[in-house]
């Protein structure tokens, strides 16, 4: 066996840690101290987070490369997202890594999120830094959140060696780092050391030959589709002819038009790249995440890149209502197919299915937040479509379905715990641990199915007064539980096409909360309110006053309607029901039955009975 040597000039770590937990901030400040922006430069706060959804969420959303130079050696930073939602984000991150920095807010300590990735992270068996960040808050508890971390590991079956972790402090807002909360010095050398020190080097066989494992992918106008991924072996120059191997184990040239590599924020292009690299290959136009790029005389592919099977499916049809194509530009059956499968090939953990239907196509992912995404990704970039409610995905083994469980962490005021049990017990939540903190909250376990989480928790806020934190990760998949009630509301439907008029709103307002303001445009089958009973009604929204000639003081009402609240599109799909769909354009979400007609649902209604 060929002896292995160590590229020392490099290291590749990504950072792991809840949303909120200070992960990008950390990353600004690692940027500015490595001279990467030049004095006096105006820099953006939170640059890796390039995206308008990620900057107005304040989350994650996509794994990102940089790198930073420090004393000569280059560290190459992965930022992974911290939801269980993008998955397929951490896997293909991961991949590309040989340690990753834990990090952890000194006050709320190791929270779902932070598990999901960090038991990623264990299996890979990579090297692991503990940073406990934001040691300045005033509710801090470093000390306890440190003995929560080694649980943690203990509880994911970490290695001795893993759990002979480095351990840093640090306020990442302002840059410093040390060995204690109480004593930081004035930057994050510490930290930087640490890396350099403790993250093993890429190591590999001089006298191998070139493989890369794709697990990102780009385009560029100017050289098409790119092939992101880590070199396994041996070095490639420019205009080299290589060949791709995908999933089947097919073979397909390809001849490098241009090597890059990432320098800070931006690509750099090269004359070459070596073992250890995270390189940029362009030159191919078909590849998918996990295949791998090699020489034709050494044509042997790596293992695949894997991610957990997808949980929650999502049906998406075109918009056929009678405002469809009004404010969309792309709104055929077509474009929509086209961009959810060019999702597919830049996202490993969604899929794309037909069922038959040309308009109409199922999506499927790992939960209704990624999905969500997505929808809101697609309606900025100009596309009108519909969606149906989220559902779970089932599996039958022996004879048994299974559905996929939640392991779920409520973190609320003592005051609201009675509720909240209560509502999850109703879901088939079964309370797992609860533990007092002392604080005046508790933090509480649930084992629940993943369907019982849809639409749950715009309720639960609304029932801890918004103070409540609730979190959950995917467990597996149990024998399903039994249905219940998901809403006790009924739907209140408009009967004709028009406006809504100002004097038909004020009398529908006793009959439960409107979605509509006065001068929208409604139509025959819109869902324009919640009903406060379990039935839908079909109301006339467009209704006028009757007018006559003659007139008497005090008998004309001044009509003034309650405030409304413009459902946002994470409510909009919690909201339906089955028989209902989300209207999705780049102005506007409005809520619909899937059969308009009042006469024709009115059949169906018969027909079921």
């Amino acid at each position: 066996m060929p002896s292995l040597v160590s590229n020392e000039k490099l290291r590749n770590i990504a950072i792991i840690a809840h949303v909120d937990h200070g992960k990008t901030t950390l990353v600004d400040a690692m940027f500015r101290q490595s001279g990467l922006f030049r004095q006096g430069q105006k820099v953006d706060e939170r640059v890796m987070d390039s995206m308008d959804l990620e900057r107005e969420r304040g989350i994650t959303i996509a794994a990102k490369n940089c790198s930073v130079v420090y004393r000569g050696v280059k560290i190459n930073i992965v930022d992974t997202p911290g939801h269980a939602d993008f998955g397929g984000e951490v896997e293909r991150a991961l991949s590309m890594v040989d340690g990753a920095i834990l990090l952890v807010d000194a006050s709320e300590g190791p929270l779902p999120q932070t598990r999901f990735v960090l038991q990623k992270a264990l299996q890979s068996k990579l090297k692991i830094i503990v940073v406990i960040n934001k040691v300045d808050r005033k509710d801090a508890r470093s000390e306890a959140v440190l003995d929560q971390v080694y649980d943690l590991l203990i509880d994911l079956d970490a290695s001795e060696d893993q759990l002979e972790f480095p351990l840093l402090y640090a306020i990442g807002r302002d840059g410093v780092a040390g060995t204690s909360p109480d004593d930081l010095e004035e930057d994050l050398h510490l930290l930087l050391d640490a890396i350099v020190g403790e993250i093993p080097p890429p190591r590999f066989s001089p006298e191998a030959p070139f493989q890369m494992l794709v697990s990102d992918l780009g385009y560029s106008d100017y050289l098409g589709r790119l092939a992101v991924g880590r070199v396994v072996g041996g070095s490639a120059e420019s205009r080299h002819r290589l060949i791709c191997i995908d999933a089947g184990g097919n073979q397909r040239p390809l001849k490098v038009t241009r090597l890059q590599i990432y320098e800070g924020m931006d690509i750099t292009p090269v004359s070459a790249v070596s073992a250890g690299e995270i390189a940029i290959l362009s030159g191919i136009d078909e590849v998918t995440i996990g295949d791998t790029i090699c020489t034709e005389d050494a044509p042997f592919a790596l293992p695949r890149i894997t991610v957990d099977p997808p949980t929650v499916s999502m049906l998406f049809t075109i918009n056929n209502g009678p405002l469809g194509g009004r404010e969309g530009q792309y709104v055929q059956s077509a474009k929509i197919r086209e961009r959810l499968l060019k999702e597919t090939l830049l996202n490993v953990a969604i899929q794309v299915e037909t069922n038959g239907d040309r308009d109409s196509m199922v999506v499927k992912g790992r939960g209704e937040f990624q999905l969500a995404i997505l929808i809101e990704t697609m309606r900025r970039e100009g596309y009108e479509f519909c969606v149906g409610r989220p559902e779970v995905i089932l599996k039958q083994e022996d004879g048994v379905v299974k559905e996929p469980i939640e392991r779920l962490f409520i973190d609320c005021g003592e005051a609201f715990m009675g509720v909240v049990t209560e509502k999850l017990s109703v879901r088939k939540g079964k309370m797992m641990n609860l533990a007092n903190t002392g604080t005046g909250r508790v933090r509480i376990e649930f084992s629940i199915p993943s369907r019982a989480l849809i639409g749950y928790r715009d309720e639960f806020l609304t029932d801890t007064r918004g103070t409540g934190i609730m979190n959950s990760y995917f467990m597996g998949y149990e024998p399903h539980r039994g249905d219940f009630p998901s809403r006790f509301t009924g739907s209140i439907v408009s009967d004709r096409q028009g406006h809504a008029v100002p004097y038909a709103l004020y009398n529908l307002e006793p009959r439960g909360r409107l979605f509509v303001l006065p001068g929208e445009p409604v139509y025959e089958g819109m869902v324009i309110g919640e009903h406060n009973r379990e039935r839908d009604i079909n109301v006339n929204p467009t209704k006028e006053k009757k007018l006559t000639n003659m007139r008497a003081s005090g008998k004309d009402d001044n009509v003034i309607l309650a405030p409304i609240k413009p459902m946002t599109l994470e409510q909009a799909i919690n909201f339906i029901r089955d028989d209902e769909r989300v209207e999705i354009t780049p102005k506007s979400i409005r809520l619909r039955k899937v059969t308009l007609g009042v006469k024709a649902r009115y059949v169906q209604r018969g027909s079921r009975k």
